[in-house]
């Protein structure tokens, strides 16, 4: 993720910031869950470095799928960005991964950032239905927005949204700095998420501290962390994104999605163990968490 990427951290508040008003509101709101479902993941499943690690040795490319969904929950689905997935990927993608894993598709680029949202019902649609082949392994889509397009756009998100087809569960990334300084826009976008029941992601990375909004518009929340390689840092966040997450699930938070960036892919699996440990401790959930394999190694007669 190289959106607020800084080279060094050394110097950032990385203080959680507090919950925008409305996330309790909306939290209270919600019908709790029997179980609520916690998906924790990636952002790429063809990660060669896990090959003899966290894959076995010797595994092909087109297992790699396969063995990513035997680690985690989910994956943040970024090969969505650059092409529209045809049926023969998409069922591909189905058979690859056992029951209960989900995928997050991210919204292509030609809708978001080349047409920024202006005439592309078509290429909606044709995202949508390839998605939607899925089945019960599709997640919830997502939709980043260029950090250039601010609230005075919102009249053009507004109509995308409108005529965006219901049966995709979606999230809104904002990035452009004025979605986050209230405003009558500001507010009247948050509240007409709301009541379309879509979703907002929150991005915690260290360069803008201003786009982790905690303003949730759902009961469903989806959460994109930008690690820096296992410093100390990194694990304090995480333990304070697990007392908040606990907090949110005794509000009543049905879904969580956190996705796990580090520049060195190796770097992924521990913190995301870390941050599995930490949740268990404080919800008293067993969740499932990454684990080197075991590797085979033929023995010698001589």
């Amino acid at each position: 993720m190289d959106f607020g990427y800084l080279p060094d951290v050394s110097q950032v508040d990385f203080t959680l910031p507090l919950d925008h008003p409305a996330t309790a509101r909306v939290l209270a709101q919600a019908q709790r869950p029997t179980k609520p479902s916690l998906y924790l993941g990636c952002p790429t499943w063809t990660n060669k470095p896990w090959v003899g690690t966290y894959y076995p040795a010797g595994a092909q490319d087109a297992q790699l799928l396969y063995w990513y969904s035997r680690q985690f929950n989910t994956l943040e689905m970024n090969t969505t960005y650059y092409r529209i997935p045809d049926a023969t990927a998409i069922n591909r993608w189905r058979q690859a991964v056992p029951p209960g894993f989900v995928f997050c598709p991210k919204l292509p680029q030609v809708i978001s950032h080349d047409q920024l949202l202006h005439h592309v019902g078509e290429p909606t649609q044709q995202f949508c239905e390839a998605i939607l082949g899925l089945g019960p392994s599709l997640g919830m889509a997502f939709l980043q927005l260029p950090p250039f397009f601010g609230p005075d756009d919102w009249p053009v998100l507004d109509e995308y949204l409108a005529n965006f087809p219901k049966e995709v569960p979606l999230a809104v990334e904002f990035r452009h700095e004025n979605w986050f300084k209230e405003s009558d826009v500001t507010q009247l976008a948050f509240q007409t998420l709301e009541e379309r029941n879509i979703s907002t992601v929150l991005t915690d990375v260290a360069g803008r501290r201003d786009v982790l909004h905690m303003r949730l518009t759902t009961p469903v929340a989806m959460i994109r962390f930008n690690g820096h390689g296992l410093v100390p840092s990194d694990h304090e966040r995480l333990n304070a994104w697990a007392q908040r997450i606990q907090q949110w699930l005794d509000q009543g938070l049905h879904t969580l999605y956190f996705f796990m960036h580090q520049k060195d892919i190796m770097h992924a699996p521990p913190a995301l163990v870390h941050f599995v440990k930490e949740l268990e401790t404080r919800t008293g959930l067993t969740l499932a968490k990454p684990e080197k394999v075991q590797q085979f190694v033929q023995g010698s007669l001589f």
